[in-house]
């Protein structure tokens, strides 16, 4: 069973003389263990996509399909339940909180997913030490490099052992060394957890680790 599908999915945003349809009729489906790099220009499509596909934003028409069951026909409070144990997200920015330690910010996502400390004290230590951040456990946010920033927020997103790992421009705002650091980091532990991911993401430096490289123009799938 594929971890996510999209079948025929479609948003528009705004109403009336301003509407704009965002996404056309998308298909998409997802294998576990699957690295897909999603290209295309700036307003293609993608930020909305990788929303609809991570229960952010419901679709005006299609399905959303999140390990077999459809993501929008229970209860919000149930959707909410089901999306924090089976999704993790990396954004551009790592969105860290300020007053949390490194180890805090991602106990605070196992928790978040329903997993007690104890479950995942032992996967933080491991992922944490093949990222080599092992020694900024305890340390704060700012004082970070924006690269272990987003590094943490890569172990962050996996600590909970997601299904289905999405990413939004996770690479944009660093330097090219930093940058392939963290995609090659994503990569290895989305491997090693078999989840499925998608990078949303105009960095031709992501290429080499994907396994399918899939773009959107004008709200459409191209492969």
């Amino acid at each position: 069973m594929n971890p996510l599908v999209l079948d025929k999915v479609s948003k528009t945003r705004g109403s009336g003389d301003r509407a704009v349809k965002v996404l056309h009729e998308v298909s998409l489906s997802v294998e576990a263990g699957e690295f897909i790099l999603l290209q295309g220009p700036s307003g293609s499509g993608k930020t909305t996509l990788l929303a609809v596909g991570g229960g952010i934003l419901t679709p005006d028409s299609g399905e959303v399909y999140l390990n077999g069951r459809r993501l929008y026909e229970n209860s919000r409070a149930l959707d909410r339940k089901q999306r924090a144990k089976a999704l993790g997200f990396v954004f551009q920015r790592s969105n860290l909180l300020p007053h949390l330690s490194v180890r805090e910010n991602i106990l605070l996502m196992g928790r978040i997913a329903g997993l007690q400390p104890g479950e995942i004290e032992r996967d933080i230590d491991d992922l944490l030490s093949r990222l080599g951040l092992s020694q900024l456990r305890e340390r704060y946010p700012h004082e970070l490099s924006c690269g272990e920033e987003q590094r943490v927020a890569v172990v962050r997103a996996l600590v909970h052992r997601p299904l289905v790992v999405l990413a939004d421009e996770p690479t944009s705002s660093l330097d090219s060394q930093t940058g392939q650091a963290v995609a090659e980091s994503l990569a290895d532990l989305a491997k090693l957890r078999d989840s499925a991911v998608i990078v949303a993401t105009h960095d031709i430096r992501i290429a080499p680790f994907a396994s399918r490289t899939v773009r959107i123009e004008d709200g459409r799938l191209r492969e």
